[in-house]
């Protein structure tokens, strides 16, 4: 898997092409797909990604069958069954005869540029030309109280191209959606179909209204990147593995040459081991390209730095070269408790809904749970089982004098769902009120563990559940346990494509179960009710035992807190 030789052999000697899939994510993995396509042959592609391309078809059929009922004579369709060439062909007679609407437009590709690509739909301008709108299953917008803002985006009605400032939505930042409207607009442009005004449009997940982006400022970007990827693709860039996001679910992780991007990068010490993304690229430009040029680092900070304190990059840097899991940043660690405390963890499904609000009471798990497959008015029913009974639990702790909180890891998802579902369920015997949830969500008695592990320690290994629980001595059963298997394991669960199999409802019981487990475990390691020696403050080293870049291997036992000493 060599770096080097992956970026230089990858299309030398053929033609190759380039849609706007690849402008995004990373490089590397652009040049390895390209370079050696007989080693994913056999790379199963992971059920989470199969499931999520599954919806977004859905949600294109969904749009597509909605707005050609609307006014079915002015939409022309592309067979998507048809041979590439023969699409590209209908497109552009489509265009030739000044359609209104064409679904599923797709553009002749250009041998030259590499350039290939098309549009759920092209959408005739007025004043001439197509403007490119895309359909995505994602969220594009969020909604927004009207106020005085410095910025409205440009909303349109979804059957007639109207864009106004829209005051009730604020934009949600898809750089994806703006890259491939910028290379279709490029593709239009040099066929003599683009509008004279650079504009694209995107319907999203909630399907109200299409979002409406200039890519007069876009299109510089667009240019340079995609010369930089197609110049990958053609061999005539190198590239070498760096730590992005994407690494999490990338086969080239583990695959190729010598173990695969993780050990390629372990083995160079590369800086984006320890501070990945654009952190490493800000250090490179500052002449960093390793973990202990970073540890070494004694220099003043540098002025570009935008991802936190400085100081704290360069001790991750210093603890992962002595395996040091978590770093304390403080000399006590501490996180809120309460004599009644509720552990919370839900699991849903793509953005179907919530079907499972597990929770831990004084040792006890409790699931609430709907096994009708999503979306079902039954998870109404569920998520009114669970709010009532934990609203039960907190009034009944406060009248007898006692505190309460209810502690979840990582709150945006199930702060998402709270609201998400007091707003599809409203009125029901139960539901809260999206006011009611607020209330909740803004107290102290709703406690982020996340949010209190990202407060306390630094983390160079990263500081997700299944990274920092393990540290406080938990395991979860299930070897298998995550997120993305939990999407397979539930589609089994319901039946979606067989009969249902009981036994992966009961997997996923204990894979919640699991979680619940785990954050309480960590608030107990984190901040015990009486004196142990298992506990963080004993076992984790403080920032004071990094002050110094170590030369060789050194033993960190922890320094003492001032309670300990």
């Amino acid at each position: 898997m060599g770096g080097d030789d992956a970026g230089v052999a990858a299309g030398r000697g053929r033609t190759v092409f380039l849609d706007a899939r690849g402008l995004i994510g990373c490089r590397h993995r652009l040049g390895l797909d390209a370079t050696y396509p007989e080693q994913l042959a056999e790379v199963r592609e992971d059920p989470g990604v199969q499931q999520r391309r599954a919806a977004a078809q859905a949600h294109r059929d969904r749009v597509r069958d909605t707005l050609v009922a609307e006014d079915p004579d002015s939409w022309v369709i592309i067979d998507p069954a048809q041979p590439a060439r023969v699409r590209a062909d209908a497109t552009l007679r489509a265009c030739a005869a000044g359609a209104a609407r064409i679904w599923g437009g797709l553009l002749p590709q250009e041998p030259d540029t590499g350039r290939r690509g098309g549009a759920e739909i092209l959408l005739r301008d007025v004043a001439g030309g197509y403007i490119p709108v895309i359909v995505v299953n994602h969220k594009v917008t969020d909604p927004r109280r009207p106020e005085p803002a410095e910025f409205h985006p440009l909303t349109s009605d979804l059957l007639y191209w109207r864009p106004e400032p829209d005051r009730a939505r604020k934009l949600r930042q898809q750089p994806r959606d703006q890259q491939r409207l910028a290379h279709v607009y490029r593709m239009l442009q040099r066929l003599g179909l683009a509008t004279a005004t650079p504009v694209g449009g995107v319907i999203g997940f909630h399907f109200d209204r299409i979002l409406v982006h200039d890519l007069t400022a876009v299109l510089t970007d667009y240019d340079n990147r995609y010369a930089d990827r197609i110049a990958v693709l053609r061999g005539e860039v190198a590239t070498v593995p760096s730590k992005v996001p994407e690494c999490r679910q990338c086969p080239w992780w583990t695959r190729g040459a010598a173990g695969g991007c993780q050990t390629w990068l372990n083995e160079h010490r590369d800086v984006s081991v320890v501070a990945p993304g654009s952190r490493a690229e800000v250090l490179r430009a500052h002449g960093v390209r390793t973990i202990d040029e970073l540890a070494a680092w004694a220099a003043p900070e540098p002025e570009d730095w935008q991802h936190g304190p400085f100081e704290e990059a360069v001790v991750t840097a210093r603890a992962w070269l002595v395996d040091a899991p978590l770093v304390r940043r403080s000399d006590r660690v501490w996180v809120r408790r309460a004599d009644v405390e509720v552990d919370v963890d839900l699991e849903s499904y793509q953005e179907d809904g919530a079907y499972l609000w597990g929770t831990l009471l004084d040792g006890k798990y409790r699931p609430f749970v709907t096994w009708d497959p999503l979306p079902t008015e039954d998870e109404g029913r569920s998520f009114a089982e669970f709010w009532t009974w934990l609203m039960e639990i907190r009034e009944q702790a406060m009248a007898a004098g006692k505190t309460f909180a209810a502690y979840c890891y990582s709150r945006s998802a199930e702060d998402k769902w709270l609201y998400e579902s007091a707003r599809r369920f409203a009125g029901r015997p139960g539901v809260p009120t999206a006011a009611q949830v607020t209330q909740f969500v803004d107290s102290a008695q709703w406690v982020d563990m996340f949010q209190a592990v990202t407060d306390q320690f630094i983390c160079p290994s990263g500081k997700g559940l299944k990274k920092i629980a393990p540290v406080a001595g938990f395991a979860w059963r299930d070897p298998e346990a995550g997120g993305e298997a939990s999407m397979s394991w539930y589609r089994r669960a319901v039946g979606y494509d067989a009969v249902p199999d009981l036994t992966q409802r009961t997997r996923l019981f204990e894979y919640n179960e699991d979680d619940v487990r785990a954050t309480a475990v960590l608030r107990e390691w984190m901040n015990p009710r009486t004196p142990t020696e298992h506990c963080a403050d004993r076992e984790v080293p403080a920032l004071a035992d990094f002050a110094q870049a170590p030369t060789a291997p050194t033993d960190l036992s922890p320094s003492p807190s001032p309670a300990q000493a």
